[in-house]
């Protein structure tokens, strides 16, 4: 029996690290045995064509629509009233008439408005948290209706979850995708210096992920200032590759801001957001990654797997990445001099930086293969289709089939 599988997300131009991780899952399923479907809310856009560019199929839901708070709500969607007494049926309803076996959700949106849809249509939910540990939804939610939840990293495992069932809670990695060799680092190095008006010869520190606040943009600016003055015979240049979640979003215009407080207008760089990443982030010098309470950013894996160092806060699933010293570094995450301290190191001693890289290049292929990863959820796929619904009756087999 195929085990047919939804994943929605809300579509448009932002393609994240969850939806990477989660996609690249959908495309290596095992065809005999796994039907995955792509539902995008609202719009195609870039995240359509990221789909497609994986050799999936997806179907836009523009009148299917979301349940979101009042801070984030965009034209179309709704408050919970309406999404109780209408959205949520009609949402149930599309997993009856698509046949779905299992609804795989990944991000907090879409976990809230598919949990108890698919508790509705007597379909299975897997829960796959790649957000803080303090969530709301994955502590109080999740072990309400979710029949399984899947962190990325045991940081980001919500302690109310698994605690709720160990039986039900599973710590999986996200899949790379390590099959493309790194380009060439001395022409992405000329093309990115002449896209910036720098010499060839600046050092490139490096910012990749969305421009929101747990991710800490305006503290790279810090570290970018303290690395030029540290380093006064150097051009340091600081090249933020991401985009806001929102348009109405400050923080943008607060990286700017910090940029001109901190007179280093002129060396930091909003490059927005960038698909493929891998072309600009093998010219960096140092991928800088101060996040705090981050889950597992993949950010850190690619830079890992391209060769290029990284300098990250000791904070989150960072700790669960690196080991430090050894495969990149860890510091205390509100010091910009400690930032510096081990870019400056890098920057002086080849030796030290070759042997980094290589020990990482080496660690994440065999701690992260895609193998791994889809082996491990379709095993969860497969338990969760033979057990019983909770709560719920059990469809056989013989019923699944003739669906």
């Amino acid at each position: 029996m195929t085990i047919r599988i939804l994943f929605p997300y809300v579509g448009g131009d932002v393609v994240g690290g969850s939806h990477i991780s989660s996609l690249t899952l959908a495309a290596r399923l095992d065809p005999a045995r796994f039907a995955p479907m792509i539902l995008l809310h609202r719009e195609a856009g870039a995240l359509g064509r990221y789909v497609e560019s994986l050799g999936l199929g997806y179907e836009v839901a523009q009148d299917l629509p979301i349940m979101a708070p009042a801070y984030s709500r965009m034209p179309g969607d709704v408050g919970i009233g309406r999404y109780l007494a209408l959205c949520v049926w009609r949402m149930a309803r599309v997993l009856r008439d698509r046949r779905i076996d299992i609804v795989h959700t990944n991000d907090g949106r879409m976990h809230a408005n598919w949990s108890l849809a698919a508790r509705l249509a007597g379909a299975r939910h897997l829960w796959h948290h790649r957000e803080d540990p303090t969530s709301r939804g994955a502590n109080l939610i999740a072990p309400l209706l979710a029949d399984r939840m899947v962190s990325v990293s045991r940081f980001a495992m919500p302690p109310r979850a698994a605690r709720a069932s160990s039986r039900r809670a599973a710590i999986v990695r996200s899949p790379f995708d390590f099959t493309t060799e790194p380009p060439d680092r001395d022409a992405a190095r000329r093309a990115l210096c002449a896209e910036i008006g720098a010499d060839e010869g600046a050092l490139l520190l490096g910012f990749v992920g969305g421009l929101i606040p747990r991710k800490r943009p305006d503290f790279f600016v810090r570290v970018v200032r303290a690395a030029a003055d540290a380093m006064p015979d150097r051009d340091v240049r600081g090249l933020l590759f991401g985009a806001p979640e929102r348009k109405d979003s400050p923080v943008e215009a607060e990286v700017r801001a910090a940029a001109h407080t901190f007179r280093i207008a002129g060396r930091i760089h909003l490059m927005g957001h960038r698909t493929p990443i891998t072309g600009p982030m093998s010219a960096m010098d140092a991928l800088v990654v101060p996040a705090l309470s981050e889950p597992f950013g993949r950010t850190l894996i690619e830079a890992m797997h391209l060769g290029v160092p990284v300098v990250a806060s000791r904070h989150g699933g960072n700790i669960e990445a690196i080991e430090d010293g050894l495969t990149g570094f860890l510091v205390p995450p509100d010091d910009p001099a400690e930032y510096v301290d081990r870019i400056a190191r890098l920057d002086r001693d080849p030796t030290l930086r070759r042997t980094l890289t290589e020990a990482a290049r080496t660690a994440v292929h065999e701690r992260f293969s895609p193998e791994r990863s889809t082996l491990a959820i379709q095993q969860i796929y497969a338990e969760m289709s033979a057990r019983p619904l909770r709560g719920r009756p059990v469809r056989s087999p013989a019923s699944s089939a003739s669906r």
